[in-house]
């Protein structure tokens, strides 16, 4: 029985979770940050450690944990909208998620615990939001419904793994505090609402819980320009007084992302913002801002 579960988990990854893409964007994320971090507080010279594997594997896995979260709150909505989810066909169940879930947090209490005290009450703490958050939804319809409400609910779960990087950093001595970092959980910030509105930003009618019905199909597509511009000028403002200007402007080559698909979308026969260049800009930012740190002192 034990090997049928790990196999229907193992599909369920495969189909909702593929580790290659959110491998890559929890490594570009982890040591961008860190690195970033580590840079603007003055504490460098900044170089990977066993303690940003540990980090790495924490963002994955908890981006994972919220994943099996959000199939289960989600469960109604995907029947009618997403009939061939795992959970809604019957390829995993209820039960075999928050096992797996229970066994999630297990794994990242522990690892953190090895890190730094700190680091495992900053990642207890986001994985309670994710339930708490649920528990919202479940309570309160529109928390879930209301698409702007329930990004405003969501925000906070990207913004406490920043947090957790922060506090992590600082329970092993990499970074003290500094007002400066503030700056940083809003450039990601930035760079997280992005990536949500790029994905559901749509020309045209539709019965689906998207950006451009509440926004309008141009709103929403300047919103997500504008967030992307705002967190490359972010960047540009943190980093400018501390580095070359040659190296402080490398994450500016992100910002061709964004406007080519605000070209695309508002160019003739697209319907939809273009995935790929909210995927390509959040690449080229982050690698941008990694080679900053590496270079940076």
């Amino acid at each position: 029985m034990a090997v049928g579960v790990i196999g229907r988990l193992a599909r369920f990854v495969q189909v909702m979770f593929p580790l290659g893409l959110h491998l890559t964007y929890g490594l570009l994320w982890t040591v961008s940050f860190e690195g970033t971090a580590v840079l603007l507080a003055g504490s460098g010279p900044w170089s990977p450690s066993w303690a940003t594997a540990a980090r790495f594997a924490t963002v994955v896995l908890t981006l994972l944990f919220m994943r099996m979260l959000d199939e289960q709150k989600d469960f109604d909505y995907d029947v009618v909208h997403n009939p061939d989810r795992p959970l809604v066909t019957g390829a995993i169940t209820t039960g075999e998620l928050r096992t797996a879930m229970t066994v999630i947090a297990a794994v990242l209490l522990g690892l953190n615990a090895l890190v730094s005290p700190l680091s495992a009450v900053a990642v207890a703490v986001v994985l309670a939001y994710g339930l708490v958050l649920w528990a919202a939804e479940t309570a309160f319809p529109a928390v879930r419904e209301d698409i702007l409400l329930n990004l405003a609910a969501a925000l906070p779960i990207q913004a406490l793994i920043n947090v957790y990087l922060c506090v992590s950093l600082y329970g092993t001595g990499q970074v003290r505090p500094n007002a400066v970092l503030i700056g940083l959980l809003v450039l990601y910030a930035c760079v997280f609402v992005h990536l949500e509105f790029a994905r559901k930003t749509r020309q045209g009618g539709t019965d689906e819980r998207l950006y451009s019905q509440v926004l309008g199909v141009h709103g929403s597509a300047a919103w997500t320009l504008a967030l992307a511009l705002v967190a490359v000028g972010l960047d540009l403002a943190l980093v400018l007084p501390l580095l070359p200007v040659p190296v402080a402007l490398l994450p500016t080559l992100a910002a061709v992302f964004p406007l080519v698909g605000a070209w695309r979308y508002w160019g003739p026969g697209r319907r939809n913002w273009p995935r790929g260049t909210a995927v390509g800009f959040v690449v080229v930012l982050c690698a941008g801002l990694t080679v900053q740190a590496v270079v940076g002192f």
